[in-house]
């Protein structure tokens, strides 16, 4: 069953593209990997050289992104917010002079590092950095005059499943984690 994560707002957030020499090799792997695996038509899209806006077809959850980023700051600030708390009352009562001395202070610092790397890592997780490769794949491949086919995968398992189906019908593929 298809739902958003923790972290992030879309619904697929692994995603597999795989790249033919032919448009009708292309067609025919996306048929046959929907068909085998048993994906929803929205989950496969196929990408054509000359088409107009192939990000939306490698991206289209436009919404999500946003609430990825905005859920995965929120909730990984509370969660380095926490970790800069927990740090404190482990200083605290192991008797660090500093600490103890001054906790108020201490608890200030503490919690201000722990929620800024729990919001650098949140911005981290909202940049993809697993989804540059992926998408570069596909518009080098679009530009090369070839065509691909993109999986938009609910789960990891249904990726890998994917990503299987499309090599064994000669796919050069690419993915997301």
């Amino acid at each position: 069953m298809p739902g958003e994560t923790m972290l992030t707002g879309e619904v697929s957030n692994s995603k597999v593209v795989a790249v033919f020499a032919s448009a009708t090799a292309a067609r025919e792997a996306a048929a046959s990997v929907q068909a085998t695996l048993g994906l929803q038509p929205t989950q496969v899209d196929l990408l054509l050289p000359g088409e107009a806006h192939p990000r939306r077809k490698l991206e289209p959850e436009s919404q999500g992104i946003w609430k990825t980023i905005v859920r995965a700051h929120i909730r990984l600030g509370i969660v380095g917010a926490v970790l800069g708390v927990v740090a404190f009352a482990v200083l605290y009562f192991a008797g660090l002079q500093f600490v103890v001395r001054s906790p108020v202070a201490s608890v200030l610092v503490l919690l201000f590092f722990g929620t800024t790397a729990g919001l650098m890592l949140g911005g981290l997780v909202a940049l993809r950095p697993d989804h540059d490769r992926f998408v570069q794949h596909a518009v080098t491949a679009l530009d090369e005059g070839r065509s691909s086919v993109v999986v938009h995968a609910f789960s990891s398992e249904q990726r890998a499943l994917a990503a299987q189906a499309l090599e064994a019908l000669g796919g050069e593929t690419t993915s997301t984690l």
